[in-house]
């Protein structure tokens, strides 16, 4: 009687709808399961917040679903902080998962690729970091994650190299290239199946280079990756 698939059961209320990205050049929808964020992968962004790229390996943090913001719509400038900063990422979309999933074997479970960024209220998260507590109100807070439309592999392919920006009014805050990511797709995917059971519809925002910095209402953002996409916002 346990099993809620035998028998006949219903919600005590109606579900949330399932977060869901657009794909390219479809009118199918892209449901996403978990949103990983893969921290510190660029050298160049790892030494501007003090630390050394070569002893410390990347590391990882989640945000939820539900704080997606979608292609078109507006960043709300969030409560509760006067330091929101802008990271603009690669975010590799799941189609399959695993645990202990091979190098060799970690491509062919990507569905495909878009533009994102993982907005961080910074102020939070450094307090977080002085007291040793998680980094959920810094990272993981409502509309945390701006993110564009997937592009599917048959589209653009496994992009290694290429360029990473993002303008704010017009002007380049971050600059950087995909190859200068210190784990690789392959690499982040095979690593993170061994910390948690991989599924399909799983984003991983692969990291920010250099440049990060705040950002006030009535900012006009474009983030951009070769070969990928570009995603235009406002803060409001």
């Amino acid at each position: 009687m346990n099993d809620m698939t035998s028998i006949n059961a219903a919600y005590v209320f109606e579900p949330a709808p399932i977060p869901a990205l657009p794909v390219a050049g479809s009118q199918a929808l892209f449901p996403v399961h978990r949103i990983y964020c893969v921290g510190r992968n660029f050298a160049d962004h790892a030494i501007e917040m003090g630390h050394d790229p070569n002893k410390e390996p990347p590391f990882f943090f989640q945000k939820n679903p539900d704080t997606l913001v979608l292609p078109g719509r507006d960043f709300p400038y969030p409560p509760e902080t006067r330091d929101v900063h802008h990271e603009v990422e690669l975010v590799v979309a799941l189609k399959s998962g695993g645990d202990n999933i091979p190098l060799d074997k970690a491509l062919d479970c990507v569905y495909g690729y878009a533009v994102g960024l993982d907005m961080t209220r910074r102020d939070l998260q450094g307090e977080a970091k002085k007291l040793g507590r998680p980094w959920e109100t810094g990272k993981a807070f409502e509309n945390s994650a701006p993110c564009g439309p997937v592009h599917p592999v048959a589209e653009v392919g496994h992009p290694t190299s290429g360029a990473v920006w993002l303008k704010v009014n017009g002007e380049i805050r971050q600059s950087g290239d995909l190859n200068q990511m210190i784990w690789k797709v392959p690499e982040m995917i095979s690593y993170l199946s061994r910390l948690f059971t991989l599924k399909a519809g799983d984003l991983v925002f692969a990291g920010t280079p250099a440049g990060v910095g705040a950002i006030v209402r009535g900012d006009e953002m474009l983030a951009h990756v070769d070969g990928v996409d570009e995603l235009a916002f406002k803060v409001v």
